[in-house]
C-alpha cells in the first residue's frame, strides 16, 4: 500500500478537529511568548505536535486486536505504568513542590498520560468480558481496585486533578457498561465518605486553600488571586476579544500559568466570545467523531475504549473550563490539545492513532 493511499484511509474527521485545537494552542502560546519576550513554549509545542502526529500515524498501523485478545500484555503494561507512578516519589525531581515528572535530559515525562491509555484498555478488556454480569457488585469492586492503585499514586504526587480524571473515566465506563442504579448510589455514598476522610486527614493545606478559595473568593491577593484574574480575563474579552497578543491580563503578566491551566482565559480574552464558541464547536466536533467510532465498533472492547477516551476528553475539558470560569476549584487539569505540554499532546495523539487502528480493523 502506498503512502498516499494509506493517508487517504486515515479518518480525517477525527484528525482535523484535533489539528484545529493545536492551532488554538500555538496561537495562544505565541501570544504568551510575546508577553514574556520568549517563544520557547511555542517552539516546543510545535515539536510536541509533530512528534504526536507521527506517533499517531505509527500507532494506526498497529493492530489493536493484539491487546484485545491478550490480557497478559495489558496487565504487564498496567504494571509498568503503576511502577512509573510509584517511582515518581523516589526518582523524579521536585518541581514547584511536587514530584510530577521524570526528567530525561531536556525532556520530561508525566507517567499519568500513558497510565490513562492503559487503564482505559484494561477497563475495556475487563468489562467487555463481563458485560452480561454487570449486575454483580463484585465486578464493580474489582474494576475499582484496578483504578484505585494508580489513582492512589497520582493523588499523593500530589495531583488532585489527575486523580479526579481517573475516577471519572471509571465511573463513565461503569455507566455505559450498564451499572445498576442502586450500585451507583452505593458508590456515590462511598465517594462522599472518602472525600470527607480525605479532607480531614489527607489533603494538604494548599489543596484545601484552593477549594475554600473557590467557595469564598474574597482573598483577592492570596488564595483567590488566580481565579479572580481569570474572571477578569474572560470578562474583558467581551464579544470580539482584545486581539491576538493584545490581551492586557496576559501581556502585563496578571494571568497566572497562561500557557497551561489558564490558557482558556487567554483565548477568551484575546478572541472573545466568538473565539470561545469556535473552541467549543471544535471540541464538540472531535468528541462526536470519537463517539462515532464507539457507535460503529463491532466489539464491546473497542466500543468501551473509544467511549473511555471520549470521557477523558469531556472530563478534562469541563474541569479546565470550570476552573477558568470559577465554576470549579483549581485542581491542575490541562486543556487537551491546547495547554502546553509534551506528555499530554503525544498521549492524546497516540489515543487518536488507536482509534484509527480500531476503524481500519473493523
Amino acid at each position: 500500500m502506498s503512502i498516499i493511499s494509506y493517508v487517504k484511509r486515515l479518518d480525517w474527521g477525527i484528525i482535523l478537529p484535533a489539528m484545529l485545537l493545536v492551532c488554538f494552542s500555538l496561537l495562544s502560546l505565541w501570544s504568551t511568548g510575546t508577553a514574556k519576550g520568549s517563544y520557547g513554549n511555542f517552539e516546543k509545542q510545535a515539536i510536541f505536535f509533530a512528534v504526536g502526529f507521527l506517533a499517531m500515524v505509527a500507532v494506526s498501523f498497529f493492530d489493536y486486536r493484539i491487546l484485545r485478545n491478550n490480557s497478559y500484555i495489558i496487565l504487564i503494561l498496567y504494571g509498568i505504568c503503576v511502577l512509573l507512578l510509584a517511582g515518581l516519589h523516589f526518582f523524579a525531581p521536585i518541581i514547584r513542590g511536587t514530584r510530577g515528572w521524570y526528567a530525561i535530559g531536556p525532556v520530561t515525562l508525566d507517567p499519568i498520560e500513558p497510565a490513562k491509555i492503559i487503564l482505559i484498555f484494561l477497563l475495556a478488556k475487563y468489562f467487555s468480558m463481563r458485560h452480561v454480569e454487570m449486575y454483580k457488585f463484585r465486578n464493580i469492586v474489582f474494576s475499582g481496585l484496578y483504578v484505585l492503585i494508580p489513582a492512589f499514586f497520582v493523588f499523593i504526587k500530589p495531583d488532585l486533578g489527575g486523580t479526579m480524571v481517573l475516577v471519572l473515566v471509571w465511573l463513565g465506563i461503569l455507566l455505559i457498561s450498564g451499572i445498576k442504579l442502586k450500585h451507583f448510589l452505593v458508590l456515590s455514598l462511598c465517594f462522599l465518605i472518602v472525600a470527607s476522610l480525605a479532607w480531614a486527614f489527607v489533603l494538604k493545606d494548599y489543596q484545601k486553600q484552593r477549594i475554600t478559595a473557590f467557595l469564598f473568593p474574597y482573598d483577592y491577593l492570596g488564595a483567590s488571586w488566580s481565579q479572580n484574574q481569570t474572571k477578569i480575563s474572560v470578562g474583558s474579552g467581551q464579544i470580539l476579544g482584545q486581539g491576538l497578543a493584545k490581551g492586557s491580563q496576559v501581556q502585563y503578566g496578571f494571568l497566572p500559568e497562561p500557557h497551561t491551566d489558564f490558557i482558556f482565559s487567554v483565548i477568551a480574552e484575546e478572541w472573545g466570545m466568538l473565539g470561545v464558541i469556535a473552541l467549543f464547536l471544535v471540541y464538540g466536533w472531535l468528541v462526536w467523531q470519537v463517539l462515532q467510532v464507539a457507535i460503529y465498533s463491532q466489539s464491546n472492547f473497542s466500543r468501551i475504549f473509544a467511549s473511555g477516551f471520549a470521557i477523558t476528553l469531556i472530563a478534562q475539558f469541563f474541569i479546565n473550563i470550570g476552573m477558568n470560569l470559577s465554576l470549579l476549584p483549581v485542581v491542575g487539569i490541562y486543556l487537551p490539545f491546547i495547554s502546553y505540554g509534551g506528555s499530554g499532546m503525544v498521549g492524546n495523539f497516540i489515543s487518536l492513532g488507536i482509534l484509527q487502528s480500531i476503524k481500519n480493523k473493523r
